[in-house]
């Protein structure tokens, strides 16, 4: 029974079998200097494993983006952090969102949800009529808000002022969470972008590596053609 083979990642030096391992002459120059930096005494003949592979990746991101932004933001530096560690960004914003909710929170968007329907503008209106009709028949001898009203109005500027303030409450909160989505948004796009650029270099250094070893494969048949050729003819 034959044992498996395995190598030594140039970077954590555990063992690991072939198909865990990625050569590191496939590796760009730049980004094989700042791996070096990084883990001196690194060879540029040996393997680096799937995890350390992310980490060199994920370092050589991080220049990129100090190079073309500067100083990195929170969430630039999550998207860093989260190449490094292979993690999630994306998430469900609503339900990490609802959670921090207090009850007051929940109690402003249900006032001001009710406040934005048919259903309130249908049963206030109707309230309204009933109001203004019970205070106007003539048969009513003391009505308790005659013309113009005044107790009515009352009511209407108390009920305005309270709800302003709770609308704007709800506003806010909407604000806060659009803008997380798109904090998420940017930082899902941002590393989306990170590894098609990665993905787009390895699959150069791939081909060049490929091609490379194509020509020495079709050099070394010319040489054999020719020798054979040679030998064909001396004899």
């Amino acid at each position: 029974m034959k044992k498996k083979t395995s190598k030594q990642c140039e970077v954590c030096r555990k063992e690991f079998g072939n198909r865990d391992l990625y050569p590191l002459t496939l590796i760009r120059s730049n980004v094989f200097a700042l791996a070096e930096q990084k883990y001196p005494g690194i060879s540029r003949q040996g393997f680096v494993c799937f995890p350390d592979l992310h980490k060199i990746s994920a370092i050589h991101f991080e220049e990129i983006l100090k190079r073309e932004k500067g100083a990195l933001s929170e969430l630039e530096i999550e998207v860093v952090q989260s190449l490094k560690q292979q993690d999630l960004l994306s998430g469900n914003v609503n339900k990490e969102f609802e959670e921090k909710l207090t009850l007051g929170d929940r109690l402003a968007d249900k006032i001001a949800t009710f406040g934005g329907s048919w259903t309130f503008i249908l049963l206030f209106g109707f309230i309204l009529i009933c109001w203004m009709c019970i205070n106007s028949f003539q048969y009513l001898n003391e009505p308790f808000d005659p013309f113009p009203y005044i107790l009515l109005n009352l009511v209407l500027s108390s009920l305005a002022a309270f709800q302003a303030p709770i609308i704007m409450m709800s506003q806010n909160r909407q604000a806060s969470k659009d803008r997380l989505t798109q904090e998420g948004d940017y930082q899902v796009n941002l590393k989306s972008e990170l590894q098609v650029r990665q993905l787009n270099t390895r699959l150069e250094l791939f081909m060049k590596h490929h091609w490379q070893k194509m020509h020495e494969i079709a050099r070394t048949q010319e040489e054999i053609i020719t020798s054979l050729e040679n030998s064909i003819k001396n004899k």
